[in-house]
């Protein structure tokens, strides 16, 4: 009885296992590969913006950038190339990311006044995201976004109640310390105020008279106070959602339904812990 030859997969085929696929020896040698072109670029595009480094060895790492341009230029067509639906790819997160991480090198070309669009280049490191299968965790991220979201007015109103109170510290500032002690005019003091408030302390404005300097120990331990409110409002939004997406359909594996609901809202069926 003679065996039957398996039969070859097309080149798309073999191609989309290598690139999006990691299971394979191939694909594990493309994903190695391309982080060391991703850390290389990145690494490049970092000792070019230094002054010293650009003028003694600008043209090579204008060749070296070139070089790997044309490495992501390839990488990117031959996603689009082997891409189940090229369309989605292109227009997907990583996508986008993909097309930024790879023009701004030809866009100098063609506009050289366009040189400021280098600073782009740095997306290629997020690349790794999907590299490290760390696009694994995107639902936890959006968990974090949704949290943040439904946190918006809460912190909208936090962040206007902190500007009025910069607003009356620094025109407080104003008339205790004056312009004889650097604080010369209403925004130079809200200046010191958000520096003072968020405790960064710069130093560069400080207090001289005592009572200027008892308003800004109040101020600095107020700041402590002021940190710890966003935190917390963030905080219970995501604890929210945590429970949340906890309450998982046993039916079809819906998450993210409202505590106090008792069926799923996709398929309606009663959720496990709906009796408790």
């Amino acid at each position: 009885m003679t065996g039957h030859k398996e039969t070859p997969l097309p080149f798309r085929e073999r191609m989309w296992r290598v690139i999006f696929l990691a299971d394979t020896r191939a694909g594990r040698a493309f994903d190695i590969a391309l982080i060391l072109v991703i850390l290389s670029s990145v690494v490049v595009v970092m000792l070019d913006s230094v002054a010293h480094i650009h003028a003694e060895w600008g043209g090579v790492l204008y060749v070296t950038e070139w070089v790997l341009t044309g490495l992501f230029t390839l990488e990117y067509l031959l996603r689009l190339y082997c891409a189940r639906n090229p369309v989605r790819y292109a227009r997907s997160f990583f996508g986008i990311v993909d097309l930024l991480a790879t023009i701004p090198t030809y866009l100098i070309v063609l506009f050289p006044t366009a040189h400021y669009l280098t600073v782009i280049r740095v997306l290629r490191i997020m690349r790794i995201f999907r590299v490290l299968k760390l696009a694994a965790h995107v639902r936890e991220a959006d968990v974090l976004v949704r949290s943040l979201i439904a946190s918006r007015r809460k912190i909208t109103v936090f962040v206007f109640a902190v500007f009025t109170l910069t607003v009356i510290l620094g025109s407080l500032m104003f008339l205790i310390e004056g312009p004889e002690h650097g604080i010369d005019n209403i925004p130079r003091g809200v200046y010191w105020a958000v520096v003072t408030l968020t405790t960064v302390g710069y130093g560069d404005i400080a207090p001289q008279t005592p009572f200027g300097q008892f308003v800004a120990t109040i101020v600095m331990v107020l700041g402590y106070g002021i940190i710890a409110v966003p935190t917390g409002i963030v905080t219970a939004e995501l604890t929210a959602a945590a429970n949340r997406d906890q309450r998982a359909c046993t039916k079809c594996r819906e998450h993210g339904h409202l505590p106090s609901a008792q069926y799923c809202r996709t398929c309606g069926e009663e959720l496990p812990d709906a009796r408790l």
